[in-house]
């Protein structure tokens, strides 16, 4: 029983039966026509089939650093990717196409370009030719024209051909038209996997975003080794030279995030003061920071040796071994003399790169001061500015205010006339007068309410005959009594 298919174990192969993953691996290409729902399917199927193979570092059988950003379609693709039962993917071919090249003789011209279709025609490959040489980022449309006009310039010849039948309708060669025996790797190549550049770039910047703790200018730059070893894997694999070339083509073009030649890296600030270029200043730090990372590693180094020397010498007396512990210890105390030599050119290294990074850094800040100097200089030298202007504004604006206020007070009046309002003003002491009048009118006729009501009151207790008084009272005497309590 054969051991199953390494690459069974990616996700994309877990859900799909046989049934489906023979359509997969099918030619797909007729698809495009007749059954074109499916057909963007299993596109999309392979895209993100291919994509995790590249970023898993399963492209190959032996795993290697170069295939973390970059596509290598080929015989070995078809290889990795071939299921026991179902074969090999037939269906590459049309995911990944490129035109077969003519040659100068036939064509009379540069070979065609590659033929943008499926996941070249949406940016989710690029030929890593193309993408390093390219002057136009992969977000302008500028990427576009020049592919295009290429294309349309060999168009006629490609008509031509597919007329005689020697190419098919995707521009590729008919078995038995001289196309290698009928084998079609038009499509072979290197190809650039752009969803996995971005995330490798945005990972980049967040880093180093993370990283600068505003020290000085050493903290952005790199040797192109300590850039590869600085953002390898998270495992600590070290990023391979190929995939290094692309990250920093597209942080450089694409990002405007880095300058870098072949041996500096540089990563830019927005500071718009800071230097644009790689210049003598960042070739001198970054050499001391590298003296002072290999002082680094060698005191770690000695410092491992010692413990070493005097396990080994603990062993040896542990064991009689007098003369060998000796020895060890003898070791231990060379070590140790070169150890305080070497920790003491670190110090001395790492204050002249303090300096040197300080000096750096006030270049910028003077370059700053005078910007500023000169564009306050600048502004302050405007006509508008000079003494004689802002005094006859200043006057003029007075004038203005005047003149608002006048007009304002002639509105309010001629309003007021027109209302009917009277334009004396009135005296609030004699508004206060009116109001204690008032107040006393309307106290004096509640007082005269009060005492009304206490006339009937009385009337109304001599109406009534009290009880245990016997014999008859008149009306003569009632009125008599009413007569007396109104007196």
């Amino acid at each position: 029983m054969s051991a199953p298919t390494p690459i069974l174990s990616l996700p994309p192969y877990t859900t799909p039966s046989t049934a489906r993953l023979h359509a997969l691996y099918s030619d797909i290409s007729r698809q495009k026509h007749s059954n074109p729902t499916s057909y963007s399917s299993n596109i999309e199927w392979w895209r993100q089939t291919l994509e995790l193979l590249v970023s898993s570092g399963q492209q190959q059988q032996n795993p290697s650093p170069d295939t973390r950003l970059v596509l290598h379609a080929g015989a070995r693709l078809m290889d990795r990717v071939r299921v026991d039962g179902v074969g090999k993917p037939l269906a590459l071919g049309a995911v990944v196409v490129r035109r077969h090249s003519l040659s100068p003789s036939l064509a009379g011209a540069d070979p065609p370009t590659p033929r943008k279709t499926e996941l070249l025609t949406n940016k989710s490959l690029i030929p890593k030719h193309d993408f390093l040489s390219s002057t136009y980022s992969i977000y302008d449309a500028g990427w576009l024209p020049a592919r295009i006009a290429a294309f349309v310039v060999g168009r006629p010849l490609w008509w031509a051909l597919e007329q005689m039948g020697v190419v098919g309708e995707e521009g590729v060669f008919r078995s038995g038209s001289g196309s290698r025996g009928g084998k079609d790797t038009a499509w072979w190549g290197e190809y650039v996997f752009v969803s996995l550049v971005e995330r490798a770039g945005e990972a980049v910047l967040e880093r180093q975003a993370g990283k600068v703790g505003g020290v000085g200018a050493g903290e952005r730059l790199y040797s192109r080794e300590g850039f590869r070893r600085e953002f390898g894997g998270e495992d600590g694999t070290v990023m391979s030279e190929g995939d290094a070339a692309v990250l920093l083509r597209f942080l450089e073009r694409d990002k405007k995030a880095v300058l870098y030649d072949k041996e500096v890296v540089k990563f830019l600030t927005d500071d718009p003061f800071s230097p644009r270029e790689i210049n003598a200043a960042d070739r001198g730090i970054l050499e001391l920071r590298s003296a002072v990372q290999n002082l680094h590693a060698q005191v770690d180094g000695l410092q491992g040796k010692m413990d070493e020397c005097t396990q080994k010498a603990t062993l040896a007396l542990q064991q009689k071994r007098k003369p060998i512990a000796l020895s060890h210890l003898r070791l231990r105390k060379q070590l140790e003399d070169l150890l305080s030599k070497r920790l003491g050119s670190l110090d001395n290294l790492e204050a002249t790169l303090l300096r040197v990074e300080a000096a750096a850094g006030d270049i910028e800040m003077m370059k700053s001061y005078e910007s500023s100097t000169t564009t306050l200089r600048a502004i302050l030298a405007h006509p508008s500015l000079q003494k004689d202007s802002i005094d006859a504004t200043l006057d003029a604006l007075a004038e203005v205010n005047a003149d608002a206020r006048e007009v304002d007070e002639a509105v309010r009046v001629g309003g007021d006339v027109a209302l009917g309002v009277s334009g004396d003003e009135i005296s609030e002491s004699e508004l206060e007068d009116e109001l204690a009048v008032l107040v006393r009118e309307a106290e004096e006729e509640r007082e005269e309410e009060r005492r009304a009501a206490e006339v009937r009151e009385r009337l109304e207790g001599v109406a009534r005959v009290p009880e245990g008084v016997s014999g008859p009272t008149g009306p003569i005497e009632v009125e008599e009594k009413m007569r007396r309590l109104a007196a």
